[in-house]
């Protein structure tokens, strides 16, 4: 057992509170990771906001980067020293798992949203009293996490803590649905609506493979203005004549729509987008969506709902690196950093909207 500082939920909604905790060793397939970074993602908010109140108190974050400090017994792919990205948790033996789509594991929701291990232990506690982790199977707002091996991926030791964080979602959702998913070629139209951390991503990666042209829809000035220095074409606001605007631009409709806000008025205009036998990739957390099943039908639309870049992540990420090596993938320059205790002021200014991408530092 280890002292530990972590951002507590005391209850559903609450602000995340920086507490001492303690954190058991790690078991023989797991790994105890030393936190240098954790990306806050609006996941971390929206589900702190709908946790539910018998799984409180609960240890958010999903974002983490660090350095492997012990292993279990069982472990044989990173070992005390190794610098890794966190991601999310998957079973690795299931139908999905086993044919490399990890991100729809069978067993995704016990491992990562539980509110702990797949036995119903937490590693955490405070005064002996269970505290509830294990989200996306890490829990990184916290110094420390123990981790399944199957939950890192080995860094290069030149890539900045900073960087490597937001790999293991926001990264890798984007990118990943661009490059695993909808797979464009060089020369199609891609546009992406909500220009936050996975939109964007979504945009470096579209610029990337070279689809032409790229543009993103946000409501924030200073987030288009981002996403046209990071190569989009055009960068629109939503409102009245926006889906005009968008086929005049796309030469008729788009190939693909990458839709990040998870709003069902989005939704429909992005289907509206997109020109005959486009494809529409859903990817923002959201309630129900109605379409008119005329226009899918008539136009011959595709619809993709997508998680997590439908990413292996040890398999993509590496190759996320390399994009970021060769100047293609400058996930860099959508970050801002703060103190971990400093989580508080992170979350009002992703909330406020003047940050993309908060990143907490550890000491």
């Amino acid at each position: 057992m280890r002292r530990i500082r972590a951002a507590v939920a005391e209850t559903p909604g609450a602000p995340f509170t920086v507490r001492d905790l303690d954190l058991g060793e790690p078991r023989p397939d797991e790994v105890l990771v030393r936190m240098t970074a954790a990306g806050i993602c609006h996941t971390d908010l929206g589900m702190r906001d709908t946790w539910p109140g018998r799984l409180t108190p609960m240890v958010f974050g999903h974002e983490g980067a660090g350095r492997v400090e012990a292993v279990g017994a069982e472990v044989r792919g990173v070992a005390p020293g190794d610098r890794v990205c966190l991601t999310f948790a998957s079973c690795g033996a299931c139908e999905q798992c086993a044919t490399g789509h990890p991100a729809y594991c069978l067993h995704a929701r016990t491992l990562n949203f539980s509110g702990g291990r797949a036995d119903g232990t937490t590693p955490l506690s405070r005064d002996g009293t269970p505290v509830h982790g294990g989200f996306f199977g890490q829990s990184s707002f916290a110094t420390h996490a123990v981790v399944r091996e199957r939950g890192l991926v080995p860094v290069p030791a030149d890539l900045p803590d900073e960087v490597a964080a937001p790999l293991g979602c926001s990264g890798q959702t984007g990118a990943g649905t661009v490059l695993n998913r909808l797979r464009p070629e060089p020369g199609a139209s891609l546009v992406v609506t909500g220009a936050g951390g996975v939109g964007l991503s979504a945009v470096m990666a579209a610029v990337a493979v070279g689809c032409d042209p790229v543009v993103a829809v946000d409501p924030v000035p200073a987030r288009r203005a981002l996403a046209v220095e990071l190569g989009a074409k055009a960068a629109l606001p939503p409102g009245d004549g926006l889906v005009a605007a968008l086929r005049d631009l796309t030469g008729g409709g788009a190939h693909h729509v990458v839709e990040t806000t998870g709003r069902p008025e989005v939704a429909r205009q992005a289907v509206a987008a997109l020109r005959p036998r486009g494809e529409l990739a859903l990817l923002g957390l959201g309630g129900e969506v109605t379409f008119d099943v005329m226009p899918l039908l008539a136009k011959g639309v595709r619809v993709h709902g997508v998680i997590e870049g439908d990413s292996h992540p040890g398999r993509f990420l590496p190759d996320l690196v390399g994009l970021w090596r060769r100047g293609l993938f400058p996930l860099e320059t959508l970050v801002t950093t703060f103190p971990f205790e400093e989580i508080g002021s992170a979350v009002r200014a992703m909330e406020e909207g003047g940050v993309v991408k908060p990143v907490l530092l550890f000491d």
